[in-house]
Parts: structure tokens; C-alpha cells; sequence
């Protein structure tokens, strides 16, 4: 009689968790909505992580993208600054002297085959900067470059890119010793 009970239930039970396995495979999947080349344009707010070497900050920047450019009104430039100054008091003058730097990235945009993201291919520029240190100007050109190809998601509308400052070169000199400067903006949200 045991033996029959447990027979019972362990069938009851193979019968409840393949019901359930089914049921699971049946369900509808979640339908990412489509999106267009122009939901990539608007304004953004989103996480930036800088890394140089062993140093690591973090913090929340603005840009906006429009047709084919991304602006940011205040581009990250502390840690170039601080290669080519050295000196903790120096730069900071120098950052404060120099306010907000503005500057623009041209890229191309393609949809993927369903139609549920956008792939971004950026082409930056060189970055210029008159950097003022002890009555002087010195002129630094930063090598700036796309790390990978950015994306834009339908599902959440975010955006994701990663950005590198690869080298300097301060009055026709090239920084060396100089330690890349990666900037990663791994998720960002239209405000």
C-alpha cells in the first residue's frame, strides 16, 4: 500500500513538472519593440566610468546626439589635463581657467536585421586644448578614438559606447611616458 502511495505521488509529480516545462516553452516571448535610426536623437544622461592605469572615477554626464553628431557641452578632460600639468594644484587652475570644453563626435548609424537596435560606428576627432600653465599656453592635441561600436536598444532605449584617448602631444611633442584614458558609457538613458 506505501509502495503504491509513493507510486502515486511520484507520478502526480513527473506529470506536474512536465506540464510546467511545457508551459514555459509556450509562453509568448517578450517582443522587443522596433526602432528607427532617428530614436537614437535626444538629449542623455548617463554613467561614465574613466579609467587611466589603476586610477578609476566615475560619474554622471550630459550629451545629445542629433542626425549624425554626439555633443558634449562639457567633455571629460581632468585626466588629460593632469598628464600633461603633473602638478595636483597646477591642473586644477588650469581646469579653471579653461571651462567648459565642447566637443563633437560624427558617426554613422545602422539598423540590425530585426530592427530592435541601432549600431553606432563613431569617427572622433582630435581633441584641442589650450591648457594655461605658469603664464604659458601649451597646446595639446589628444588622440581620441572609438573602442568598440556603440549600440542603441530598442528594449530600454539606452545607448552604449567606449571612447579612448590614446595619446597627446603637447607643443609638437608626443606625452611619453603616457597612459591611455579609457572612457566607457556603459549605459545611458534620454532624459
Amino acid at each position: 500500500m506505501k509502495n503504491l502511495i509513493v507510486l502515486v505521488i511520484t507520478a502526480v509529480l513527473v506529470i506536474s513538472i512536465i506540464f510546467s516545462l511545457f508551459s514555459c516553452i509556450n509562453e509568448d516571448r517578450i517582443e522587443v519593440p522596433p526602432v528607427k535610426l532617428e530614436d537614437v536623437n535626444g538629449n542623455y544622461k548617463g554613467r561614465l566610468i574613466t579609467v587611466q592605469g589603476q586610477f578609476r572615477s566615475e560619474k554622471i554626464v550630459d550629451f545629445k546626439i542629433k542626425k549624425d553628431t554626439l555633443t558634449f557641452q562639457e567633455f571629460p578632460i581632468k585626466e588629460i589635463v593632469t598628464a600633461v600639468v603633473k602638478d595636483p594644484v597646477k591642473t586644477q587652475a588650469a581646469l579653471t581657467a579653461m571651462g567648459k570644453v565642447k566637443y563633437n563626435i560624427k558617426y554613422t548609424s545602422v539598423l540590425n536585421a530585426d530592427k530592435n537596435w541601432v549600431e553606432l560606428t563613431f569617427a572622433p576627432k582630435e581633441l584641442e586644448l589650450q591648457i594655461p600653465v605658469d603664464g604659458t599656453v601649451k597646446k595639446a592635441v589628444v588622440a581620441i578614438v572609438a573602442k568598440q561600436t556603440g549600440y542603441f536598444i530598442g528594449l530600454d532605449h539606452s545607448l552604449r559606447f567606449v571612447l579612448a584617448a590614446e595619446k597627446i602631444t603637447v607643443n609638437d611633442v608626443v606625452l611619453n611616458p603616457f597612459e591611455p584614458i579609457y572612457y566607457n558609457f556603459p549605459f545611458c538613458i534620454k532624459n
